[in-house]
Order: C-alpha cells, then sequence, then structure tokens
C-alpha cells in the first residue's frame, strides 16, 4: 500500500499549510483528500509537490507492505522444488 502520512510532516517541517497550497500553488481540495485517505495520484502530482515542498518523493510517499497479501518472492518460496521436497 502506498501512504502519504509523511506528506503532511513534510509539510508541517516546511511551514506549508493546506490554505498556501489552495492560493499560491493551486492544489486542489479534492487532491489533499486524496492524499488523506491513500489513494492513487499521478507521479506528475507526486513531482510537483516534491517542488513546492522542496523535498524528496520518500518525504511524500512510503510503500507499507500489504500483510494480508503475500509477496512474490513468498510465492516463489513456496513453490520452489526445495520447499516441496522439505514439505514432504
Amino acid at each position: 500500500m502506498i501512504k502519504y502520512d509523511r506528506f503532511w510532516v513534510t509539510m508541517k517541517k516546511r511551514g506549508i499549510s493546506q490554505y498556501d497550497l489552495y492560493e499560491h500553488y493551486e492544489v486542489t481540495r479534492s487532491l489533499l483528500d486524496r492524499l488523506r485517505k491513500n489513494k492513487n495520484i499521478e507521479i506528475f502530482t507526486i513531482d510537483r509537490l516534491c517542488s513546492i515542498l522542496d523535498c524528496n518523493i520518500e518525504d511524500i510517499v512510503e510503500h507499507v507492505p500489504d500483510p494480508d497479501k503475500n509477496t512474490d518472492k513468498d510465492r516463489e518460496n513456496e513453490t520452489s522444488p526445495e520447499n516441496k521436497k522439505n514439505s514432504l
């Protein structure tokens, strides 16, 4: 899952309010709502936010593995011949 919690922390560190984003940078309320709800946003938008906040992408975006889903590596381990042999 992609989370944007770091965006709010970075905004606070930079002293930029939501009002500043609306008034000076033309960031829409719907975009901020999408960020709040960890919904999809375009990479172009993330690039623009990085420019506004003078930060790196990792200051805005964080990838958090979903504990309910197996990763590709987990699936590989489950189907590898070694694991099948050991499970017998």
